[in-house]
């Protein structure tokens, strides 16, 4: 198969020809500690929103994304799930965001949304990027009708909800404002692991929607983020915060027990010797002059 207009291998092109200045003087050990809609997690990287993962992996293996988590003081997203898989997660103790899909059936999402508040999630997300098939037509997911969001339905979904929404797959300057103005608390820049092909890698856009906006909206990449320099890259260029999807999935087959714990943390110390050799001492003084494209 062609990997001709394949967007993950683009993103990763693209994470690697951003490269960085040293500045040690005046610099000292870093705090990675994180912060996010009142909830304090170890740092700033975090689980993707994975699926499904009982039925395509094996079962158990949502649970050792959860337990890893919590062992690794990392904030837990999920995405597609039944009712009781999402409250048998959310028991481990992990901060959890859920992300929803925009099913055709709105009712779907609130009752989602609902369920999500009474288990008292950290958030729950709606992913606007999966409503079409291949042919462009509303997609079916496990049966069930998919279709996209109006501007006008996020308004009524953020003002109905009492946790904070966040807008998961977010690629352009556009759909970035006509979300925040509907009230999205966050946005996921996304493509999907290569959902469309040819997409523009999510820290290309990362500058203009953080300035976009602003230091109170928090803004997460996920696509190729696989290690600490990785992460450092994208918190430089305007990231609140990263999440890790596939590697992370390796890492449970490797060893159930301990992988998803180990990764992130080792994650965690790369991205702490990043920031060490660039000078940004803690999460708010993060510098995008650093980086430097190829």
């Amino acid at each position: 198969m062609s990997d001709i207009g394949n967007s993950n291998r683009i993103s990763r092109e693209y994470l690697d020809s951003l490269l960085i200045e040293t500045r040690y003087m005046d610099s000292e050990t870093p705090c990675i500690e994180y912060e996010l809609y009142g909830q304090k997690a170890a740092s700033p990287v975090m689980t993707a929103a994975l699926s499904h993962l009982d039925h395509f992996m094996h079962p158990g293996a949502a649970d050792a994304l959860a337990r890893g988590a919590r062992d690794a003081g990392a904030i837990l997203w999920y995405g597609m799930a039944e009712e009781a898989e999402i409250e048998r997660l959310a028991a481990f103790g992990a901060p959890m965001i859920e992300i929803i899909k925009p099913y055709a059936d709105r009712e779907l999402i609130y009752r989602k949304i609902r369920h999500a508040e009474a288990l008292g999630l950290l958030a729950v997300g709606i992913d606007i990027d999966h409503p079409f098939a291949e042919d462009g037509s509303h997609d079916r997911i496990d049966g069930v009708e998919m279709a996209p969001l109006r501007t006008a339905e996020l308004e009524e979904i953020t003002g109905a909800c009492r946790l904070p929404v966040i807008i998961k797959g977010i690629l352009s300057l556009r759909d970035a404002e006509r979300c925040l103005a509907a009230g999205a608390k966050g946005l996921v820049l996304s493509h999907h692991n290569n959902r469309i092909e040819y997409a523009v890698p999510p820290l290309a856009v990362l500058p203009e929607i953080s300035r976009l906006a602003g230091k109170s909206i928090p803004l997460f990449v996920d696509c190729e983020i696989k290690t600490g320099m990785d992460a450092f890259k994208a918190l430089a260029l305007g990231a609140s915060g990263v999440c890790i999807g596939r590697p992370l999935m390796t890492a449970i087959r490797t060893d159930e027990n301990n992988g998803v714990k180990d990764y992130l943390l080792r994650v965690n110390a790369e991205l702490k010797k990043a920031m060490a050799y660039t000078g940004c001492t803690n999460l708010r003084k993060m510098d995008p002059s650093v980086i430097r494209r190829l």
